[in-house]
């Protein structure tokens, strides 16, 4: 090769001067550099579109509404203070009978004037019409012939209270049988899967969860409700969906205290579940 083209010639050129060009291995090194652009650019497409089609495999799963648990709540027994018992009344005092004026009886002995004791003196007549005869002598009350009346017994002196009456026209928290709905559980759950719109939460822009609304509401003697309202609102509308429901539902079976049909104030929870596909 003239030394003017050596200036100017490729390196590939210089090393292949003499040589086979067309047995191969020029034209690898000669498109070696192309070769490694087009592998670089279809490398990087390639994971390009496993991005965007990940993106789009999660921006198409669409969240779902369970109705997860229907459960009934029922109201803590508050316990009333009781206030303390009085004491029972001391025992009445144990009445003695007055004493009475007593002379000892002296059986008559001929002894002489000095040897008589006092108290063995005999008493005249006269004065024993007023005085009971016994074995000692005793002063006391005139004997007026007059019998005591037999000491009363007081017994034990407690007296038992008045049986108070229960009320049964009042509002029940606490009852021997709840309130029910008819068909019990299983009636229920049938019964909000139904009427109860499971997909609001989601309509409404609620992340995947649990939420449960707790409503209470007052079941009368006959059945029907009343006074219905959610205690606590866990947002998407939930809260306002499970009044609705309740609202909307059949009379219950009523609550029975002591054998008979009571107002009772019912507690039941509601709980929505979104979850994804």
């Amino acid at each position: 090769m003239d030394v003017n083209k050596i200036l100017s010639a490729d390196i590939l050129d210089i090393l292949f001067e003499g040589k086979n060009k067309e047995y191969g291995a020029y034209d690898l090194r000669r498109s070696y550099n192309k070769r490694i652009t087009v592998a670089l650019v279809s490398t990087a497409v390639i994971c390009l579109l496993l991005f965007l089609g990940s993106i789009m495999a999660n921006s198409s799963k669409k969240e779902k509404t369970e109705i997860l648990v229907a459960e009934d709540v029922t109201l803590e027994k508050v316990e009333e203070k009781k206030p303390p018992e009085a004491p029972p009344p001391p025992p009445p005092p144990k009445q003695e009978p007055p004493k009475v004026e007593i002379t000892k009886f002296t059986p008559p002995k001929i002894v002489k004037d000095e040897e008589v004791k006092p108290d063995e003196e005999i008493k005249e007549v006269t004065k024993l019409e007023d005085t009971k005869i016994g074995t000692i002598n005793q002063e006391g009350a005139k004997d007026e012939g007059i019998v005591a009346p037999p000491v009363e017994s007081k017994g034990t002196g407690v007296v038992e209270a008045p049986k108070v009456e229960e009320d049964y026209d009042k509002v029940f928290t606490v009852v021997q049988i709840p309130a029910e709905f008819p068909g019990g559980l299983a009636g229920w759950t049938k019964y909000l899967e139904r009427n109860l719109n499971r997909d609001l939460p989601v309509e409404n822009g609620a992340p995947p969860g649990k939420y449960t609304v707790y409503v209470s509401f007052v079941v009368d003697k006959t059945g029907a409700i009343s006074e219905v309202k959610a205690e606590n609102d866990p947002g998407y509308g939930t809260a306002a969906e499970a009044v609705r429901v309740i609202k909307k539902g059949p009379a219950w079976k009523a609550a029975v205290q002591n054998g008979r049909n009571v107002i009772y104030r019912h507690k039941q929870g509601i709980t929505f579940q979104v979850s994804e596909d």
